[in-house]
């Protein structure tokens, strides 16, 4: 695009120079030299090369700005088109009913199965696996970094391993192995923390400091916004459609190319800071750790996936927020607001208000389970 731009306008410059006519009885150019002739003596003061006012030399000059110019802009429209897909997209007339009485019909069976298989006390393996692991350490930090690392280990090696078991059992087979093992530890990992938050070593007490309260409130909710777009494809996590591996490219991704690692850190400061015990703390360094981790493998694989295409996408984005946008690499048009103008992100702010009124429903609840 960028060469074929400037060949045009190379083209059209030369084209447009001012020439004269020359007369039919004129001979050619060339023939008009003197050949046996001395050529005259010609001598360029300074002055004349450097004359600003003369029409021709402006014309030239005008026309080489024009040139540069339009090159530049191509390029740039060149390095802004965009490769990958567009995140939180939600149309009403691509949806059909019937696959969303799918999803409510499997959501509905995944719950009963895990309040079954893991959470009831009376059938489920969930309070002997707690006690399993808690019998490694009487540390709760201990136990807490335990749970966790069991979680990721799990998780990103399912994940790391999705290409080669798509093709062994395909992908909503595949899919339905990862949540199955992946959910249940996960619930066993929050509900200790819920039940266990409090143990360890009080390190600092700011509950009383003027503003925290509002500070860590407002953390919290922002979080809620960095989740990964793939989070909002709903129908393909319940694998009711065939669940795909994307390279979204729009919306949070503009701001940083991993979002859910952002938006843990900032939940994990914002508890680590209202809490302030060692229990927390090490909470945070886990989940930051697998975090990290994720981010780096999920880049690894999206480039195994996507090759050059991905290339482009982490080169236009960064992993620090904004880092990207101030330095120049990602370009954002001019409707970008639009982007969060979406169904997700209106249902992302009613489950997050939503989560905030309910947590003493939520820690009711673990209590309950004496994990």
């Amino acid at each position: 695009m960028a060469s074929f731009s400037s060949t045009l306008v190379l083209s059209t410059l030369f084209s447009s120079l001012p020439h004269q006519t020359q007369n039919p009885n004129t001979k050619h150019l060339f023939s008009s030299f003197p050949t046996s002739q001395k050529l005259p003596k010609v001598t360029l003061t300074r002055s004349a090369l450097l004359r600003p006012n003369t029409a021709s030399n402006q014309i030239l000059l005008l026309r080489r700005f024009r040139a540069y110019t339009t090159i530049r802009d191509a390029d740039k429209e060149e390095e802004q088109a965009v490769v990958g897909e567009d995140s939180a997209e939600f149309l009403l007339s691509k949806q059909k009913l019937s696959s969303w009485l799918y999803f409510t019909a499997i959501l509905g069976t995944v719950l009963f199965v895990l309040n079954v298989a893991w959470i009831d006390n009376s059938t489920g393996f969930g309070k002997p696996f707690i006690e399993a692991v808690s019998e490694l350490s009487d540390s709760p930090e201990v136990v807490m970094l335990l749970l966790i690392l069991i979680f990721a280990i799990v998780h990103s090696g399912l994940a790391s391993l999705r290409d080669t078991g798509e093709k062994l059992i395909g992908e909503r087979a595949f899919r339905v192995l990862f949540a199955g093992t992946s959910l249940p530890l996960a619930v066993s990992t929050v509900v200790y923390f819920i039940n266990h938050r409090y143990d360890g070593v009080q390190l600092w007490q700011l509950k009383d400091v003027f503003g925290v309260h509002e500070l860590v409130w407002l953390s919290n909710f922002v979080s809620f916004f960095f989740l990964y777009p793939s989070t909002f494809n709903l129908l393909e996590v319940a694998a009711v459609d065939k669940p795909k591996m994307h390279l979204w490219e729009t919306g949070i991704m503009r701001i940083t190319r991993h979002p859910q690692l952002v938006g843990q850190v900032v939940w994990c400061l914002a508890h680590t800071i209202w809490i302030g015990n060692s229990v927390t703390v090490a909470a945070s360094i886990g989940l930051i750790g697998h975090h990290l981790f994720g981010a780096w493998n999920g880049d690894r694989r999206l480039a195994i996936r996507y090759g050059e295409n991905f290339e482009v996408v982490k080169k236009r984005t960064s992993i620090l927020p904004f880092a990207a946008i101030i330095d120049g690499r990602q370009k954002l048009p001019k409707d970008y607001y639009k982007e969060f103008i979406r169904l997700p992100y209106f249902v992302i702010t009613a489950l997050t208000l939503g989560a905030y009124f309910a947590h003493p429903l939520m820690q009711a609840a673990s209590f309950g389970l004496h994990w």
